[in-house]
């Protein structure tokens, strides 16, 4: 059964990086099948902040959704739309600071109340996951370069805990994050 999840996860997840990468708002919507699916093979697999984060990812498909059809105006039309920017610069230091408070809390519960064998590399991934799906939300182009970290960590933890499926996906995801970027930069320079 886990296989067969996982492989589906698999699917899913190709679909989401396609939308993601042509910044199809549809993304949001494969955005809670993946998590939902995955949810069950972290959490057999023993990797508990993957399997908690997925819950955070179900919340964010909801405010992505919101956050790149209404944007910040609450109307539907053109104008209020969200567009692809750059991340403000004043957001840098905020977003380090939930990085790493979200690092240490994660590792702690980890160390402290389960029986992980990879704490620290699945709170790394899990904190900065929070802070790139939240990026994604925004539509900050620089969600991509965190994107790419996240990914050839996560290749590796996968290998590590032979979810060997899961791993190339990510695999995939560290690739396809970087002609993402480009492919952002040029959108937003169109949108301009």
């Amino acid at each position: 059964m886990g296989n067969c999840l996982e492989i589906a996860g698999t699917c899913v997840g190709l679909i989401y990086l396609w939308l993601e990468y042509k910044a199809s708002i549809y993304l949001w919507i494969v955005g809670v099948v993946m998590p939902a699916i995955y949810i069950f093979v972290y959490y057999e697999a023993g990797l508990y902040a993957d399997f908690a984060i997925n819950v955070y990812y179900l919340l964010a498909a909801a405010y992505g959704w919101l956050s790149w059809k209404y944007g910040w105006g609450g109307k539907e039309d053109a104008v209020s739309a969200l567009p692809i920017t750059h991340t403000p610069p004043r957001i840098y230091v905020p977003l380090f600071s939930v990085f790493v408070v979200t690092l240490v809390l994660i590792a702690w519960i980890l160390t402290e109340f389960t029986n992980s064998d990879v704490p620290w590399s699945d709170s790394f991934t899990t904190a900065l996951s929070i802070v790139g799906i939240w990026m994604l939300a925004r539509k900050y182009v620089e969600q991509w370069l965190v994107w790419i970290i996240v990914d050839v960590v996560c290749c590796g933890l996968y290998v590590y805990k032979e979810l060997y499926f899961t791993a190339g996906l990510y695999g995939l995801y560290a690739l396809i994050a970087i002609g993402g970027y480009k492919k952002w930069i040029r959108m937003m320079e169109e949108e301009k």
